[in-house]
């Protein structure tokens, strides 16, 4: 293969367009690794869920950032980016094609943007906070910290009101510990996202939206049939796993959790399960759309494997 006028090339997509197909059939002509972007298949023991390709594909076609972290830990957006170029960079030296496929919104920005700063200070909650804080105290507050950043409130004294107000300020407005958006900051810092022009972006989207959704709920009474709640059952059973950490917030295994602490019953986690997946889709597809250097083919198209092989084809000449 001559060298390529990309570094890498990135299939994406909303979920259940066929994109792990997709690229096994680029990998049948063009000697390439594929590099996973997505957030739940970086966890072992959750296979059924993910739809994770098969031991047997994997063995046939190398794959990167799958089944490297323990379902118990946490894996973060800054940790992604940095594995991520670590492993471009292999690919490139081994003189094959890095193939990045998946859709998760959070790793592609960084993959094309890095990651954003810490959120500014915001008077009104700022506020909020102090009054919280005049009713309660601030060890009061310093709990709370603990409860939501552990690892910030184990450097941060009970009546260091500045710290405290900063650390619980950034996890409201992001929605994520400080400890974890410092890890990630820092991260995107030593790597850097890998720059636009190094990565052709390529997405297969819906030309029938009726069409994806009916193929979402196919996928997912497939994956039920094919043992997915006693995956769930199984992960439960380890006993250091709760409904609210990262691996289990993923879709599908959160409803099949909530279903299996009788939470509702089986047809509401069903609807609830396959409405996820259709929100999540349709947020993949909003994105997309505002996404500029975006090439885009009719996922549903008889002819759209032939079309990518053409497109990835013409950079690897």
């Amino acid at each position: 293969m001559s060298a390529a006028r990309v570094r890498a090339i990135c299939l994406t997509g909303p979920t259940a367009t066929g994109k792990t197909d997709l690229a096994l059939e680029l990998a049948r002509s063009i000697p390439l690794e594929i590099v996973s972007v997505d957030s739940a298949m970086v966890y072992r023991g959750m296979d059924i869920g993910t739809a994770k390709p098969s031991p047997e594909v994997r063995a046939a076609v190398p794959h990167h950032l799958i089944d490297i972290v323990d379902a118990a830990d946490t894996y973060s957006a800054g940790r992604f980016l940095a594995d991520a170029r670590a492993a471009i960079d292999a690919i490139e030296a081994r003189g094959r094609l890095p193939l990045l496929v998946g859709g998760t919104l959070l790793y592609l920005r960084a993959l094309r943007r890095g990651l954003a700063p810490l959120p500014e200070a915001d008077p009104e909650l700022r506020a909020e906070i102090d009054r919280e804080a005049e009713l309660h105290g601030w060890p009061a507050l310093h709990a709370r910290l603990a409860a939501v950043d552990p690892e910030a409130a184990a450097r941060i004294a009970p009546n260091d009101r500045q710290r405290i107000q900063r650390a619980l300020e950034v996890y409201m407005r992001a929605g994520k510990p400080l400890s974890v958006l410092q890890r990630e900051a820092a991260a995107a810092d030593a790597t850097g996202s890998v720059p636009d022009g190094d990565i052709l972006m390529l997405a297969v989207v819906p030309s029938d939206r009726a069409r994806l959704a009916a193929r979402i709920e196919r996928r997912f009474d497939a994956m039920v049939e094919a043992g997915l709640v006693g995956e769930v059952e199984s992960l439960m059973a380890r006993g250091d796993l709760a409904a609210d950490m990262p691996s289990m917030r993923a879709v599908g295994y959160r409803q099949i959790w909530a279903y299996l602490e009788r939470r509702y019953d089986w047809p509401v986690a069903r609807q609830k399960a396959i409405a996820a997946t259709r929100q999540l889709a349709k947020r993949q597809m909003t994105w997309l759309r505002s996404e500029p250097g975006v090439e885009t083919f009719d996922a549903f198209s008889p002819g759209v494997a032939e079309k990518l092989l053409e497109r990835v084809g013409s950079e690897c000449r």
